[in-house]
């Protein structure tokens, strides 16, 4: 190991592959793919996985690992020590592979880059010179952004995932995206706060299916909502999504409250709560009077529950719950694909929310 390099991460780490000089990455991959005929490289994609943690690359691998099964892929693992400010560059080559009917492997590369200092410049130049040019590239960001966040970098993603339960001011950080992304209007953001309300947002669909609350829509009065502490944007993303789609307009309420007004012109009150013993979102419940819709998820549940109440009227149905690793959500948002228009038409309410 390099005596410049700081000691938090091993001299020899086995579960990241071969450690090879970056100028010869290339060089072993080929030499990887020649040892073994029964391989077979796969890729659709450029998959490359950003983190300021540390121990980022050793949790990131195993997350990869499981992501190939389903989502072929070129992954490019990032690890950035900013703290240390003496430069350094490591890398690792490895490739995960998975039979295909009993015989022949089907593998993806991975590329693992370990950086420390400034990295700016060096960490654009290492990534870009190891994407595989005719294939799209998804970006995933993990934690809290930075200026490594440049206009330059998302000019050449096609997919920014984040997750922005994990920032301590979101605001900030989805305008820092916007101003990122002004030479990349086809930029297609993903949040995994948006993919954990997935099933609420079904259920809230498939409720209103039924004659009898679609009858009830137009009086809606209340709307309440329990998430847990952490995850206050799954809430005000959910909040934007019932207001965009259902036409409710702001109300200035002068305070920290939140009400909105039906095309009718009946007031519509909202109360958010907070419990630390739920899931992101654990309660979903819209009032008309004596008419109510709930969509519930109870802790370690594996469904939500869907009930429409009304006197003498009662309906329940089961859906299964939204996944909650890291991993699951940016395989759920792989394999949704498309260009999340919805979240796109909900993300200015949800930031009007926010502020």
């Amino acid at each position: 190991m390099n005596a410049t390099m700081p000691p938090t991460l091993p001299a020899e780490c086995p579960e990241l592959g071969l450690e090879v000089p970056v100028s010869q990455i290339d060089k072993e991959l080929r030499k990887l793919w020649e040892q073994d005929e029964a391989r077979t490289n796969a890729s659709l994609m450029n998959l490359v996985v950003y983190s300021e943690k540390p121990g980022a690359l050793l949790e990131n691998t195993a997350i990869i690992r499981g992501l190939t099964r389903e989502h072929a892929c070129r992954a490019i693992l990032v690890e950035i020590d900013r703290a240390e400010p003496l430069p350094g560059l490591r890398a690792w080559i490895t490739a995960h592979c998975h039979l295909a009917h009993g015989q022949k492997s089907v593998c993806c590369e991975q590329i693992a880059f370990y950086l420390t200092g400034k990295v700016t410049g060096r960490f654009r130049n290492t990534v870009f010179s190891h994407l595989n040019s005719d294939l799209p590239l998804v970006f995933w960001w993990q934690g809290e952004l930075s200026d490594i966040l440049t206009e330059r970098l998302a000019s050449v993603m096609d997919r920014l995932i984040i997750d922005s339960s994990t920032w301590a001011d979101p605001a900030t950080s989805f305008q820092r995206i916007e101003e990122a992304a002004m030479s990349n209007t086809d930029l297609i953001l993903q949040d995994h706060e948006w993919t954990r309300t997935w099933q609420f947002r079904l259920g809230v669909a498939g409720i209103f299916d039924d004659p009898t609350a679609l009858q009830a829509l137009p009086e809606i009065d209340q709307v309440e909502i329990i998430h847990h502490p952490a995850h206050r944007n799954c809430a005000l993303q959910l909040l934007a999504w019932l207001a965009v789609q259902t036409g409710w307009k702001d109300v200035e309420t002068g305070g920290s409250a939140i009400a909105f007004t039906s095309a009718s012109g009946q007031v519509i009150h909202v109360t958010l709560k907070q419990d630390s013993t739920t899931p992101p979102v654990s309660s979903l419940v819209l009032r008309a009077g004596e008419r109510s819709a709930h969509i519930t998820r109870a802790a370690g549940a594996s469904h939500v529950e869907r009930r429409l109440e009304a006197p003498g009227y009662l309906v329940t149905s089961l859906s299964p719950v939204d996944p909650s690793s890291p991993g699951e959500l940016v395989g759920l948002q792989l394999a949704r694909g498309g260009k999340n228009s919805l979240f796109q038409k909900i993300l200015p309410r949800f930031r009007k929310l926010l502020a």
